[in-house]
């Protein structure tokens, strides 16, 4: 296998946000694209990476193959890399082989590991709201209830969604309605409350794509979408906070 990236920050970004919820990867290379499923440790959160083969300059895969990474080892390097470098994937010795191509050329080896968890898989959900926004509206009102809150409550309605937050004495509500930079689908009212702290590690995605869509339901997983086209897609499932009123 040779895989050769022009655009650095797809991978490099994606790795950074990634490994903030996730410490080691398996990533399944098919001739197609490359591709991560993973778990948080506290089986809170899901990650879903697909970074597609015509996002690549050079893609050369003969079989499927799955590697598995130390994430923040893999971050490491990466963080290396200038948005004019070239990145280069190579298999040398059973080691995954990083090639950086700038100014000048430096090459990382870093070693394989196993995992032992098995294989994730990707859960069926049905979600009755569905909303597609601009990526910085979405930060903007989780930084905004991080202010006074731990937990934030999702709320959607006819042409109208909410996202609050309570402290012991502050309040947050930023209210959004239906126009041009925000199309909301929800045909009933529905609220679920979801953690601020997994959330503001999900929002990076932000880094990778212009717009966000929302999936949620009634005290059910919310689900994060962030796809630029023929490039890459980082998504996120994040179960409810349930709390006893």
């Amino acid at each position: 296998m040779k895989l050769t990236l022009a655009e650095p920050k797809y991978l490099k970004d994606s790795i950074a946000i990634i490994s903030e919820l996730v410490s080691e990867g398996r990533f399944k290379i098919t001739k197609e694209s490359i591709e991560l499923v993973a778990m948080d440790p506290a089986n809170v959160a899901m990650v879903i990476f697909k970074l597609l083969s015509s996002s690549f300059t050079e893609y050369n895969v003969e079989k499927d193959t799955e590697i598995s990474i130390n994430l923040s080892n893999l971050k490491s390097i990466l963080r290396r890399t200038k948005p004019t470098d070239m990145i280069t994937l190579e298999m040398e010795n059973n080691r995954l082989k990083i090639q950086i191509k700038g100014t000048s050329t430096r090459s990382f080896l870093l070693p394989l590991i196993d995992i032992e968890e098995k294989q994730q898989k990707i859960p069926e959900l049905n979600f009755s709201v569905s909303i597609k926004t601009n990526a910085e509206i979405l930060n903007d009102a989780i930084e905004d209830v991080d202010v006074v809150g731990e937990s934030v409550m999702f709320e959607a309605d006819k042409g109208k969604f909410i996202i609050s937050s309570e402290g012991d004495l502050s309040q947050a509500k930023i209210e959004m309605k239906e126009g041009q930079e925000i199309k909301i689908n929800a045909k009933d009212k529905v609220k679920s409350r979801y953690s601020i702290e997994y959330l503001k590690k999900m929002i990076d995605g932000s880094k990778l794509a212009d717009n966000v869509d929302i999936y949620f339901n009634k005290d059910y997983p919310l689900r994060l979408d962030y796809k630029t086209v023929d490039k890459i897609q980082l998504s996120f499932i994040l179960a409810p906070r349930v709390e006893n009123d």
